[in-house]
């Protein structure tokens, strides 16, 4: 439910839950509708007059209510959309003219350079992802995402195909830099159209002109409250702990997404309630699961953990708010979660666990190093699996995987920043997989005969 302005009593509590739970607004994400541009300059000159006060603004109600506010990002209709013919040319021109925009405005990242290509692709959707890799290694600040799947529609597994030469070329074109060219690039299932986090963000049809959405975090605060209960509390109480907690800090996002899109003169779109971890102690995801009761991240128990973490999540949120959206639940990004990680590291956790953690979890596989030998048809492979849990859950599942040129297992890579450092997991690599081979469109499941 929409609620007033926040109390004394609230804001204290905030004040606390920044100073010991690392409490952050992660993104606050400008959605950019750009039909209408058909060229380059057009592009720029919408992006830069529509967010020109983005990043000014922001800045100032961080200092104004304490609350850091960590990414500044924009997110406009995806490309595939915006180009009006099939010229790969001219979709390097407009990723291009997303970067300057970007870098005019004073955002990290801008998101669009997307296709949904779930049931087929057209000749542009084609050109898009064709272009992708030299797009990603030749622009900064630019995010890609592909739909290739949903619970209507059914897998695209031609697309699916594609979608892993698209990875592989990536990563060889980003080599210097640890491959993060694929960082910067998410193959989705049942996208959603007002997600704020990057690299998978855009500005979906029915969204309006402009809106302004914020990607809330609070791991830390999370696992804070639970080291307040009593020791052997049952999992019953741990639920309703974190969905009062979570409906604290929702509070505090919808609060600050309101008032950036008020001073800017925009309408207010979602409150993403996620729990978005980051490198840092006591900023992790694996260790609330470790504080609800599983000795080590990946070993049996991790899955019901995650489930009902998730789940809580979910149930704090939508009470403290009516804009509940974007993916909202609990990510479990490799790198960029210092736990998750050394799981991985000690082979805890393995590649197979975080697909089975991903049917439960808010997301999918998400900032995965994997060797540099990684054939383009087995990452294909497991974009299929991880899309087939989206379609029959009728969820958003995604990869975000990244072959490592030269690294094999157990080495580690490090991208720094909130992109953090992992350690390159084991893959079951064959040169031949038959299923990818196939191609052709994976039916859509029953679940799709919902009216």
């Amino acid at each position: 439910m929409a609620r007033g302005p926040l109390g004394m009593e609230e804001i204290l509590e905030t004040v606390r839950m920044v100073g010991h739970g690392h409490l952050d607004i992660r993104t606050v994400t400008m959605g950019i509708n750009l039909r209408g541009c058909r060229t380059p300059e057009e592009v720029v000159r919408r992006v830069t007059t529509t967010a020109a006060d983005l990043v000014s603004i922001t800045d100032a109600l961080a200092v104004e209510t304490g609350v850091p506010i960590v990414n500044r990002r924009v997110a406009v209709t995806p490309i595939a959309w915006v180009a009006d013919r099939p010229d790969r040319g001219l979709i390097l021109e407009l990723a291009q003219a997303l970067d300057e925009a970007a870098h005019t405005v004073g955002v990290d990242f801008i998101g669009g350079l997307s296709a949904l290509v779930e049931k087929r692709a057209s000749r542009i959707d084609e050109e898009l992802m064709a272009a992708l890799p030299e797009a990603l290694a030749g622009t900064r600040r630019v995010c890609a995402s592909v739909n290739i799947a949903t619970t209507a529609a059914g897998i695209n597994m031609d697309a699916v195909r594609l979608m892993g030469e698209v990875v592989k070329d990536t990563a060889e074109r980003t080599a210097g830099s640890a491959a993060i060219g694929c960082a910067k690039l998410v193959v989705f299932a049942n996208a959603v159209p007002d997600n704020p986090f990057m690299a998978g963000a855009f500005h979906g049809f029915g969204e309006g002109d402009a809106a302004i959405s914020v990607g809330i975090s609070g791991p830390g605060v999370v696992a804070d409250a639970l080291r307040r209960l009593p020791s052997g509390a049952p999992m019953q109480d741990l639920a309703e702990e974190i969905k009062r907690t979570v409906f604290k800090i929702t509070r505090v996002g919808e609060h600050v997404g309101r008032e950036v899109a008020r001073r800017i003169g925009v309408p207010f779109g979602i409150v993403d309630i996620s729990l978005a971890p980051t490198s840092l102690p006591g900023d992790s995801v694996a260790e609330i699961l470790e504080l609800i009761g599983v000795e080590r991240v990946g070993l049996p128990g991790t899955t019901v953990a995650l489930a009902m973490l998730n789940d809580a999540v979910k149930k704090g949120g939508a009470m403290a708010t009516s804009r509940a959206g974007g993916l909202s639940g609990a990510f479990i990004p490799v790198s960029e979660d210092a736990n998750f990680a050394s799981a991985a590291a000690d082979g805890h956790l393995c590649l197979e666990k975080m697909e089975a953690l991903t049917a439960v979890c808010s997301v999918g596989l998400d900032m995965i190093a994997l060797p540099g030998d990684t054939s383009a048809q087995t990452i294909s492979a497991i974009i299929a699996d991880e899309a087939a849990i989206g379609i029959i859950n009728r969820k958003t599942t995604a990869c975000r995987l990244i072959p490592v040129p030269g690294a094999v297992a157990g080495d580690w890579v490090d991208w720094g920043g909130l992109l953090g450092r992992a350690p390159v997991m084991e893959v079951r690599n064959r040169a031949t997989v038959g299923v990818i081979g196939r191609a052709g469109h994976v039916p859509p499941p029953l679940q799709a005969l919902g009216n």
